[in-house]
């Protein structure tokens, strides 16, 4: 998809632009056999692969209650989700450095904005890595008996961890053929169903328009709620730009393949559960997708199959997730923001940030087997509901900041209107995002946020004194 750039393009200060040059400096020392950068196609996978974790194959059935209007739903926010996505693009065609939605945020609104959008998609990373490693375990149940032993599951979540920062460890290289591998084979069984789905589909099985008692528009703003976080990955792209190959034109690329490749799966997807597996069987379906194999090809080896991809699926989405944990720390290290630990490479990849990540997953998923009650590890993961959201909202905002403040004499018009519509719908998307967490959320996520101010209070302290001697 080719872009022909954002409205307002400002030259670059001289600060910013000897920042550009020293990371180009850097990123071509990293390059060697184990360093690599990301194409297109990786960059794609990448993007795909982090939106599209283990929740899909559970999805059909969790909208399931409300009826097919749930899919109405779906049409909104996949408008959402790209007009964020393309916002996303616009601002790495701006700035294309590895961070995302920190760099966005810290240079239109300071370090301390920065700090914020830095601090929380760090602990979204690594605690959403956490939920996806249990997450894979019930998956892990149906082809090796893991789940029946505490200590049996716990281990299994723990390698499953591993793997994907093995992977890591060993360079960018690794990391995009891992990534490349898990997305197509994730993509073969969910595609089997979706298009396989179309040939016995029977229209008898969708049950009712409106399933639920609620208006039209609670209804389909019900299943939103369920669906919102669905889309979250879309700045995968972005956040990982200084590994991208000609940043400026394939991070927003990538993003919008990424993002439409996802919708499409998640929509056909789905769409043909709901026309294969009965209504009133689907409400109450645990493996959605399971059932709609069985009942496409007979038997019972659907359970197995879905087993399969979901592991793949989830290892994949931990792969991405775990590059992307380590990335906006580096970022925010560089700028001393992070401490400097954060700052080093090897083999392309923020090592000490991929360390910290899994150690903390790590500790958290033990803890979630050691508790005994889900429901403080259950609150956790809602809590990232929240922080992945900020941000969204800091990076839209810092976009609208940029076409509002541009010089007159540079603006072209025809682009302001454009940019602004997209910049304001991907705002209110990630408003609406914020919103679907719910309360309980919303109030710890910002009591979380609250918590990094000691931090940045603690960082900024240091790198004053650091500048003074």
């Amino acid at each position: 998809m080719h872009d022909t750039g954002t409205a307002i393009l400002p030259a670059p200060a001289p600060d910013q632009e000897e920042q550009h040059e020293e990371q180009h400096e850097e990123q071509h020392e990293e390059q060697s056999k184990h360093a690599r950068r990301f194409g297109l196609p990786i960059a794609t996978c990448l993007v795909m692969g982090n939106i599209i974790g283990g929740g899909i194959f559970l999805l059909p059935a969790s909208v399931a209650p409300f009826g097919t209007i749930s899919l109405v739903a779906f049409a909104v926010l996949t408008a959402g989700a790209i007009a964020l996505a393309l916002v996303f693009g616009r601002l790495a065609r701006r700035d294309p450095r590895t961070g995302g939605p920190y760099v966005y945020a810290r240079e239109a609104f300071g370090d301390f904005a920065g700090f914020l959008a830095a601090w929380s998609y760090w602990a979204t990373a690594w605690v959403s890595n956490a939920a996806l490693a249990v997450a894979a375990v019930g998956y892990l149940d149906v082809l090796i008996p893991v789940d029946d032993h505490k200590w049996t599951a716990c281990l299994a979540a723990l390698v499953i961890q591993l793997l994907p920062a093995l992977a890591n460890f060993a360079g960018t290289r690794y990391v995009g053929a891992v990534q490349l591998v898990a997305t197509v084979l994730k993509f073969l069984p969910l595609l089997l169903v979706a298009v396989g789905g179309l040939f016995f589909f029977d229209s008898g099985n969708l049950g009712p328009f409106q399933a639920s008692d609620d208006s039209p528009v609670g209804a389909v703003s019900a299943s939103a709620a369920i669906l919102l976080f669905s889309y979250l990955g879309v700045e995968s792209a972005a956040v990982s730009a200084g590994e991208v190959r000609d940043p400026r034109r394939n991070v927003g690329r990538a993003t919008i393949l990424g993002t439409l490749g996802a919708a499409l799966v998640y929509l056909l997807g789905t769409l043909a559960v709901f026309g294969t597996v009965a209504h009133d069987k689907l409400v109450g379906s645990t493996a959605p997708f399971s059932d709609a194999v069985n009942v496409m090809f007979g038997g019972s080896w659907g359970g197995i199959a879905v087993a399969c991809a979901a592991v793949v699926s989830i290892l994949g989405a931990l792969n991405g997730w775990t590059l992307l944990s380590a990335q906006t720390p580096y970022a925010a290290a560089k700028d001393g923001l992070f401490p400097p630990a954060f700052g080093k490479k090897k083999r392309g990849v923020p090592t000490v940030g991929v360390l910290v990540t899994v150690v903390l997953a790590s500790l958290l998923t033990v803890y979630n087997y050691t508790a005994g009650s889900s429901g403080v590890f259950e609150s956790l993961v809602l809590i990232t509901t929240f922080t992945a959201t900020v941000p969204y909202l800091l990076a839209t905002a810092a976009q609208i900041y940029f076409l509002i403040s541009g010089q007159g004499e540079r603006v072209d018009r025809g682009r302001l209107v454009r940019d602004g519509i997209l910049a304001g719908i991907a705002c209110g998307f990630s408003l609406w995002l914020v919103a679907g967490s719910g309360y309980a959320a919303v109030y710890q996520g910002v009591l979380f946020l609250f918590a990094g101010v000691v931090v940045h209070a603690w960082m900024a302290a240091r790198k004053k004194r650091t500048a003074t001697h």
